[in-house]
């Protein structure tokens, strides 16, 4: 073999080497441009990254979304302990009112306890009276009328001790307000009672029963 033929074998081998780096693990040619689009596309990316190493405009965006879900998350944080804290008051303020409601309710009990018990003892007097009168009536018929006389004035007595005042005597000036006609008959004057069925009782303004009574009116 001389020297010419080794030269051009050299040259077929170093080729078919040359040729072999163009094929991959599949035997699928790879272009040479591919490799330079890679190149470019790595140089327009860094082209596009700030000093830090960063994509500004995508990283700003997520930023502000973090930080706007963050603030809300605080936000419904601080809004749960708001409403525990006013379930809790409201929990305090209900326990509060359930006993203040007891204590009125005890305190009204006992009032009108008493004044069941003032007014019993009030009227014990008028019953005193009343069996006297019967006892007295019963040895002596005479004597029934005025034992029932006392009892009746008793009773008024016991009544202006507790603030009543009695209205529509005969004599009196006939006044709606306190009385109610139950008849009006001729007289020589008008609007005066001359007679009572049924005697009345006010408490200062308050009218706690009219009286009954007969008007009279000219005629």
């Amino acid at each position: 073999m001389t020297q010419n033929d080794d030269t051009r074998d050299n040259k077929q081998a170093e080729a078919a080497q040359k040729d072999a780096k163009t094929i991959d693990m599949d035997g699928l040619d790879i272009p040479e441009t591919d490799t330079d689009n890679m190149e470019e596309d790595l140089e327009l990316g860094a082209d596009m990254m700030d000093e830090d190493g960063g994509f500004p405009g995508m990283d700003e965006n997520m930023f502000g979304q973090v930080q706007e879900m963050m603030a809300k998350l605080q936000q419904a944080d601080e809004l749960e302990k708001e409403n525990a804290d006013l379930k809790g008051r409201l929990a305090r303020l209900a326990a509060d009112f359930e006993s203040q409601r007891r204590r009125l309710q005890g305190e009204v009990d006992a009032a009108q306890g008493q004044g069941i018990a003032k007014a019993a003892e009030s009227l014990m007097p008028v019953y005193d009276d009343l069996d006297r009168a019967v006892s007295m009536g019963v040895a002596d018929p005479t004597k029934l009328i005025p034992g029932m006389q006392a009892v009746q004035a008793t009773m008024l007595r016991v009544f202006g001790g507790l603030g009543l005042e009695v209205t529509g005597r005969e004599g009196e000036t006939f006044d709606p307000q306190w009385h109610e006609a139950l008849q009006v008959v001729p007289g020589d004057d008008d609007d005066v009672i001359v007679q009572v069925y049924q005697l009345g009782f006010r408490m200062g303004d308050r009218l706690v029963r009219p009286a009954r009574v007969v008007v009279s009116k000219q005629g």
